[in-house]
C-alpha cells in the first residue's frame, strides 16, 4: 500500500464518468419505478460530486482546497444519498416479501430507521469532533446490512419467485458475505483510531457545536498521505462506495425492478 494517495485520488475521478454513464442508462428506463429510480439517481449524482471532490470528515481532510470540498456540503449531500439508497434496498425487500413473512417488512423499515439514526451520529461527530461517534455510525451500517442479508436469505430460500427476484436476493447475500466481515475490520480500525486520538489534543477535544459547524463549513486540511485518508480500508471504501460497486448496484436494481 503506497504511503501517498495522490495518484489514487486523481484516479478516483474516473468514477465520475462511471456514475454519469449509469445516470444516463437509468434515465433511459422505459417504465421507471420511482421507488427505485429516484433513489438511484440521487446516489449516482452525489457520487459524481464525491469522486470529483473527495474528502474525509475526520480532521476535515480534503484533496482539493476549494469551497466545493466543504465537509458540510458533502455531508449534506451524503445524508440525502444514504437515506435514499437504503430506502431503495428496503423497498426491494418489501416488494419481494409481498406474500412472505411480515418480519421481513419490519426488518426493511428497521434499515430505514437505522440509516436515519446513523446520520445523527455522523453529524454529531462532525460538529463536536467526538470521533467515537463515527464508530456508532458505522455500527449502524453493520446493523443495516445484517438485516438486509438475513431478510434476503429468508426470501431466497422460499420458492416461486421470478429469476430477476432471485438474482436481486442473491446479490444481497453475496454482498453481505463480503461486506459484513469487512465492516468488522472497519469497526476495529475506527476503534483503534479513536483510542490513538485520545493522546492528540486537536482530534480528541470536544468543541462547541457552533464551532464544529463553522469548521465543517470552512476548515479544509489538504492532505494526500495514506493515513489521513484511512489507509487501505479508507481507499477501498471510497472506490467501492463512490465509483464502482454501490453505484452499479443501485442502477442495476433500478433497471431490474422497473422491468
Amino acid at each position: 500500500m503506497p504511503r501517498d494517495f495522490t495518484a489514487a485520488l486523481w484516479a478516483l475521478k474516473l468514477g465520475a464518468g462511471v456514475n454519469l454513464y449509469l445516470i444516463a442508462t437509468t434515465l433511459s428506463i422505459a417504465t421507471p419505478d420511482p421507488h427505485v429510480v429516484g433513489p438511484a439517481l440521487i446516489l449516482l449524482s452525489v457520487s459524481v460530486f464525491r469522486c470529483l471532490f473527495p474528502n474525509r470528515y475526520v480532521d476535515n481532510v480534503v484533496f482539493h482546497d476549494t469551497p466545493a470540498s466543504s465537509i458540510f456540503l458533502t455531508r449534506a449531500l451524503a445524508t440525502c444519498s444514504e437515506v435514499a439508497y437504503i430506502y431503495q434496498f428496503a423497498y426491494v425487500l418489501r416488494a419481494l416479501a409481498a406474500d412472505g413473512p411480515s418480519w421481513v417488512t419490519a426488518a426493511s423499515w428497521l434499515m430505514v430507521a437505522q440509516v436515519v439514526l446513523s446520520q445523527g451520529f455522523v453529524w454529531g461527530a462532525i460538529v463536536t469532533r467526538r470521533i467515537h461517534f463515527y464508530f456508532f455510525e458505522e455500527l449502524g451500517w453493520f446493523v443495516i446490512f445484517a438485516a438486509n442479508t438475513i431478510a434476503s436469505g429468508a426470501l431466497w430460500m422460499s420458492h416461486g419467485r421470478s429469476p430477476d427476484s432471485e438474482h436481486l436476493l442473491l446479490l444481497n447475500l453475496v454482498f453481505g458475505a463480503f461486506y459484513l466481515p469487512w465492516q468488522v475490520l472497519h469497526l476495529r480500525s475506527l476503534r483503534i483510531e479513536t483510542m490513538m486520538s485520545a493522546g492528540r489534543t486537536n482530534s480528541a477535544r470536544t468543541v462547541a457545536w457552533r464551532d464544529g459547524l463553522r469548521d465543517a463549513l470552512y476548515e479544509r486540511n489538504r492532505r494526500t498521505d495514506a493515513a489521513s485518508w484511512g489507509g487501505a480500508i479508507g481507499l477501498t471504501w471510497m472506490v467501492a462506495y463512490w465509483a464502482s460497486l454501490i453505484p452499479s448496484w443501485v442502477a442495476h436494481i433500478a433497471r431490474t425492478m422497473s422491468s
